[in-house]
């Protein structure tokens, strides 16, 4: 393969790496990415979203959680594929922590919501990213997400000790 060379996911292999399933599912095509570096994909927005029925009905817009779900559901498939690793029933990956977020614009049905993620550190099983979430090149969404990957037999345990 040459460094020009993009890697990309159809939805299908997508699913390989990520538990979700719809409604949850948040990730529709992996575009590029780079291990242990970053990631580009996206999520298209239809109004058949079950979430547009109620957010809100006179002006639908994709909640603001769900964008940051959207580029950490992103991020968590970096670094599985960084590890080269399919995930288990027994692999969760968890929130750490999320900081800086920051919502400049709505996403609206018909929309393309583009998240760029990139890997900002790992230390001790923490994964620290910047992710940045646009539509037609202008920012909608930006956050710092930490995540970790667990054992589901260890959920119980707290995620940093």
């Amino acid at each position: 393969m040459t460094t020009t060379e993009k890697k990309c996911l159809n939805i299908q292999q997508i699913k390989q790496y990520l538990p979700h399933r719809y409604p949850m599912l948040l990730v529709d095509r992996v575009l590029d990415w780079d291990s242990g570096k970053s990631i580009s994909a996206i999520k298209n927005l239809t109004v058949n979203e079950e979430f547009f029925n109620g957010h809100f009905p006179h002006k639908p817009v994709m909640p603001g959680v769900l964008m940051i779900e959207a580029m950490a559901q992103t991020a968590a498939l970096l670094s599985f594929l960084t590890m080269d690793v399919k995930p288990d029933e027994n692999s969760v990956v968890y929130f750490v922590g999320i900081d800086n977020a920051r919502f400049k614009r709505p996403v609206e049905p018909g929309d393309q919501l583009r998240m760029d993620v990139q890997v900002v550190r790992v230390s001790r099983g923490i994964w620290k990213y910047r992710a940045v979430g646009s539509v037609d090149g202008k920012i909608a969404v930006e956050a710092d997400l930490m995540c970790t990957i667990r054992s589901a037999a260890d959920a119980s345990q707290p995620a940093v000790q």
